[in-house]
C-alpha cells in the first residue's frame, strides 16, 4: 500500500521543498566560503609584519589590519554557514512533522528505510484527492 500526501498540504510541501533546495545550495556555498576563509594565509603576512612592528608603528598597524581582515572573513563566513544550517534544520523538522525526510536532495517518507520510493512533491500522483 503506497501512502499519499495530504492534498491540503500540497502548497506548503512544494514551497518548503523549493526553499530547502535553495537553502541547500546556499549552505554548500557558505560552507565552501568558510573553508576558503580558514585556508586563507593572510595571517602569515601579519606575523611577518609583526617582526617589523618592533621598529615601526606603521607595520604594527598593517599587521593588525591583516589579522582583522582574516578574522573578519572567518567570522562572517562562519555566521553565514551557521545561519543556513539552522534554517535547514528547521525545514528538516517541518518535513519530519509531515512524516517526510530528505536524503541529500531527494524526498522520502520517513518510514522508507530502504529509500525505495522517492517522492516528487510536484507530481499529482503522490497527493490524495481532496473530497
Amino acid at each position: 500500500m503506497s501512502q499519499l500526501l495530504s492534498a491540503e498540504d500540497k502548497f506548503d510541501i512544494q514551497q518548503n521543498f523549493r526553499r530547502y533546495m535553495r537553502l541547500k545550495d546556499s549552505h554548500e556555498s557558505a560552507t565552501d566560503s568558510y573553508k576558503n576563509a580558514k585556508a586563507n594565509r593572510i595571517w602569515i603576512a601579519g606575523i611577518v609584519l609583526m617582526l617589523f612592528a618592533l621598529a615601526s608603528d606603521f607595520f604594527l598597524g598593517a599587521a593588525a589590519g591583516l589579522f582583522g581582515v582574516y578574522f573578519y572573513n572567518v567570522i562572517t563566513s562562519w555566521l553565514d554557514a551557521n545561519s543556513t544550517d539552522e534554517s535547514l534544520e528547521e525545514l528538516d523538522r517541518w518535513f519530519s512533522a509531515k512524516r517526510l525526510k530528505f536524503e541529500g536532495r531527494i524526498l522520502y517518507f520517513k518510514h522508507d528505510d530502504l529509500l525505495e520510493n522517492p517522492l516528487d512533491p510536484f507530481s499529482e500522483g503522490c497527493y490524495a484527492t481532496a473530497e
